[in-house]
């Protein structure tokens, strides 16, 4: 597919993220009550007075996500013919002027671990061998995660406190951060009903990025034996727009060869993957880049192993696809790993070097589809660390 053309000129650009060919979903405001917009070039759309009579009137997209693919077609559809090429002009809001709200409320949130780069590159710091664990190549791992804390991009992030080991407590000393895609779950399911993965790619609404924001000292304290707690649950960060699964058809790829067969519930019918370009940064410098095609389990694989045993699925249910790494450092999706648990600490173009965050640092994710002359993005996936929280008296 080439680029489709819209009558707001800035969507035409072939740089922009945000063209006719993609539509992403987004909640913004200029003053007043949130919104539910498009994205399209450098403006968005509100959506008041299209769609079904009401849908958008609680302010986030959760009511139009549970009216089902069908549904969510025929808004596509009627969006496409609002602006293309020779459509009657409307009135837009510039993107630079509006603020960006979360585009859903988040039901639950689950995080899994489906980097197979990053799983041995972790398994190599912290245990001194690559190898998986046991369960690794027959399952999608994950742990339920808190809805309460995944906010929108722009959000600041304070240092948390914690535990730190045996009788240490404090701020956070290896604050870091985990590249990751976040599907949007817009259908649900009955409790005690299994989905198999092509139901579960139907039920998936779309996509944005996710900053799992990790607390790694606090983490390596707690984890042993039921995993991740406190180390992952103060924050969540997600890009503002969901692009949908529809903008993204074209750049489907397949998951990787197996080393180990799966069983049949986990096997796909279609690609599961995505052609997504995926970067890291720190203030404006790029530290590492690497692709959604690193991914060794696709979001279908993962919702379809979250309700094999009965477990319902609820619109607005979150799923975080684990840190995406590559095999070498430059594609590297967390701090951990680019400075090897502080043991290679990595410089910035300022002169300065770093391990982990620091107080004061923005970090952005960042990502598009490329296509013939088009791109579809995400907007930013951004968050700046603020210092920790005075300790209270009672906690010290």
């Amino acid at each position: 597919m080439s680029l489709l053309k819209s009558w707001v000129t800035s969507a035409n650009d072939p740089e922009s993220g945000f063209p006719l060919n993609n539509l992403p979903y987004g909640v913004f405001s200029t003053g007043g009550a949130a919104r539910c917009g498009v994205a399209i070039g450098d403006m968005i759309l509100d959506v008041a007075g299209l769609g079904p009579a009401g849908i958008f009137d609680a302010g986030n997209w959760n009511a139009f996500m549970a009216l089902g693919p069908k549904a969510w077609a025929a808004f596509r559809a009627e969006l496409f013919d609002v602006l293309k090429e020779g459509a009657a002009v409307r009135p837009l809001v510039a993107q630079a002027e509006a603020t960006m709200h979360m585009p859903f409320a988040v039901a639950e949130y689950t995080d899994f671990y489906a980097g197979r780069q990053h799983a041995e590159n972790m398994g190599e710091i912290l245990r001194g061998t690559k190898g998986l664990p046991a369960n690794w190549l027959h399952i999608p791992i994950g742990y339920n995660g808190r809805a309460s804390s995944v906010v929108v991009s722009g959000t600041d992030i304070h240092r948390p406190l914690g535990q730190l080991g045996a009788g240490r407590f404090g701020p956070c000393e290896k604050l870091d951060i985990e590249l990751e895609m976040g599907a949007v779950v817009g259908a649900g399911s009955r409790i005690g009903q299994p989905v198999s993965v092509a139901e579960a790619d139907e039920m998936i609404f779309g996509f944005v990025l996710l900053n799992d924001w990790s607390a790694r000292d606090i983490q390596g304290w707690e984890y042993q034996p039921l995993g991740p707690f406190q180390g992952k649950a103060f924050a969540t960060s997600i890009s503002p727009w969901i692009v949908t699964k529809a903008a993204l058809e074209d750049f489907r790829k397949p998951t990787p060869p197996r080393d180990v067969p799966l069983l049949p519930y986990l096997s796909e019918e279609q690609s599961g993957l995505y052609d997504i370009e995926l970067s890291v940064h720190m203030g404006s410098e790029k530290l590492s880049c690497t692709n959604a095609t690193r991914l060794y389990y696709s979001a279908a694989q993962q919702l379809a192993h979250h309700s094999i045993g009965g477990c319902p699925m609820r619109v607005g249910d979150l799923l975080g696809s684990g840190t995406i790494s590559g095999p070498a450092p430059e594609e590297f999706g967390s701090l951990m790993e680019l400075s090897w648990n502080g043991e290679k600490p990595f410089s910035l173009a300022s002169g300065e070097t770093r391990s982990f965050i620091e107080d004061g640092d923005t970090l952005t994710l960042k990502g598009h589809a490329q296509g013939d002359g088009f791109r579809i993005g995400f907007g930013d996936c951004t968050g700046t660390i603020l210092p920790a929280i005075h300790t209270p008296d009672w906690a010290k």
